[in-house]
């Protein structure tokens, strides 16, 4: 079967491949390398990546070092914005960097990761009930319009939302000028939703 054969189309008009490789535990270079040249020996072209797992440096060595080098425009490359980078100011030089460690000029479509802002000043603190510090003064809205921009850069090719609920969806699409393009959410036999 060629993985590379069923997609879907976004609101944008770019098709998406119906399978990707996610990369949530991929850790070290080598681990990382064999598992993006396994898949793209096997026809994938979606990876799904995001800052906070940690490896986006060890993707980017592992793109660029695929033999034969599968031309950027039949890749699909997704990442994803994380919590502490919700101020407005940040969105940009998150994605900045994102794109720095992947080696890459551009995503193909650029998520926040949760509509929650966590405080950046204190990573890692938590409140009374074991919650990551939250930043009250910044919406999830706010975070999104700052994403609205970056299509205007040629940085994202599109950007959309993960784990967002219903009540977060409606909020967003009342206030938005950009359709989300995906609303990324974890399902599986395990994990129903």
């Amino acid at each position: 079967m060629n993985l590379n054969q069923q997609k879907f189309t976004l609101n944008t008009g770019a098709q998406i491949p119906s399978v990707g490789l996610g990369t949530h535990k991929s850790k070290g270079l080598e681990e990382t390398k064999t598992a993006v040249h396994t898949a793209f020996d096997a026809g994938y072209r979606h990876v799904d990546c995001a800052a906070t797992y940690g490896n986006e440096k060890e993707l980017g060595q592992a793109f660029s070092s695929y033999s034969p080098a599968i031309p950027r425009e039949e890749l699909f490359i997704t990442s994803k914005l994380w919590n502490d980078k919700h101020r407005p100011a940040d969105v940009l030089p998150a994605l900045e960097q994102t794109l720095k460690d992947l080696q890459l000029e551009y995503l193909d479509l650029y998520l926040m990761h949760w509509p929650v802002a966590v405080s950046k000043d204190h990573p890692g603190q938590k409140d009374k009930q074991g919650q990551c510090l939250r930043e009250p003064n910044v919406s999830f809205v706010d975070t999104w319009r700052a994403m609205e921009a970056l299509l205007d850069t040629g940085k994202v090719k599109a950007i959309g939302v993960s784990n967002f609920t219903i009540p977060h969806l409606q909020k967003l699409l009342a206030q938005c000028n950009v359709r989300p393009a995906v609303n990324q959410v974890e399902l599986h036999p395990l994990f129903p939703q």
